[in-house]
């Protein structure tokens, strides 16, 4: 059976995919970290706590990690996903606590443990692996793969023009992870709208099933949805951290395209800050300005958005 650490900042797209590998039967989940980026160290450590509850399916140990980007002041998502990071429904109640350790010992620790076995699903900034790649860079090569919810892909950004949310917030971080030389699959922002997105029935459907688990993600997602009704008037539910949960558990099935890139990460230029630019190997008038690099992550292009939600849909009814 595959083994996985998710790494989160438990907004509640992220919710969304805790509770899809919690109930999953073909991955084992061997630990959850967490980090700060949508919310706050201390909140997203209770709403990944209140989703490990609420998920009644396995239940790793859980770890407090980093509280700030390595080199730059915080920026949350409360517009998003509310103060909480949990539609501010008064959801998070946990009674589970973290473990004594941290993060990124953790992480060191289990990948040292199971060399070659452990893949890395990071769906929030990326500070907690960057800081386990410097502090442990040869236990870290021992990954077996690390999958990214992060950079705008093929598209624009949603935090700036150019730059998607997970990655903006440590774009530094970022730029580690991809040096590493750990192999890696991009899960981008392109991805996460469009036909991927909840619609209306789609969601009435959720908020009509006698679950737990679909009544906890419908309320924690109203904030997103009341967001997206706001900013362009459709009312639809983007789950990008779940569209990345969802290539991690059923890859072979929903993934209809993907490219190997040489992917850079701006960190200098501040208007750019955030920015990964991916080059797919297409040629260019100067050949020298990309073409000389090699691939360093796959990212997806395209995906099967109708049995995405189907199977989405489906571990979360039953």
């Amino acid at each position: 059976m595959r083994r996985i650490i998710i790494d989160t900042d438990t907004g509640a797209d992220d919710a969304v995919a805790l509770i899809m590998a919690l109930k999953s039967n073909d991955v084992k989940v061997e630990a959850i970290t967490t980090v700060a980026g949508n919310v706050p160290l201390d909140l997203a450590t209770k709403n990944a706590l209140m989703c490990i509850e609420v998920a009644d399916g396995q239940t790793p140990p859980l770890y407090v990690g980093a509280a700030r980007p390595l080199f730059r002041d915080l920026v949350n998502s409360f517009g998003v996903h509310g103060h909480d990071g949990m539609g501010d429904r008064d959801l998070i109640h946990p009674t589970l606590k973290p473990e004594k350790g941290h993060a990124v010992d953790a992480i060191i620790e289990i990948v040292e443990n199971n060399p070659g076995e452990i893949e890395l699903v990071t769906i929030g900034p990326a500070t907690n692996i960057a800081l386990a790649i410097l502090k442990a860079p040869e236990t870290m090569k021992k990954v077996k793969h690390i999958y990214s919810m992060g950079t705008a892909g093929f598209g624009p950004g949603n935090t700036t023009p150019v730059a998607e949310f997970n990655v903006y917030v440590d774009a530094d971080a970022y730029s580690i992870v991809l040096k590493a030389g750990i192999p890696m699959t991009i899960i981008g922002f392109d991805l996460c709208g469009g036909e991927a997105a909840f619609n209306k029935e789609e969601l009435d459907f959720l908020e009509a099933h006698v679950s737990p688990q679909a009544d906890f993600i419908t309320k924690c997602t109203n904030n997103l949805l009341k967001y997206n009704l706001k900013l362009t008037g459709d009312h639809i539910v983007d789950l990008a951290d779940a569209v990345a949960m969802g290539v991690v558990l059923w890859g072979d099935e929903i993934v209809k395209e993907s490219k190997d890139c040489y992917c850079y990460t701006c960190t200098q230029e501040e208007a750019a800050y955030g920015q990964v630019i991916l080059h797919d190997g297409s040629e260019y008038c100067i050949p020298e300005s990309f073409w000389k690099y090699t691939p360093n992550a796959t990212v997806v292009k395209t995906i099967n958005n109708k049995l995405y939600k189907e199977k989405l849909i489906k571990i979360i009814i039953h």
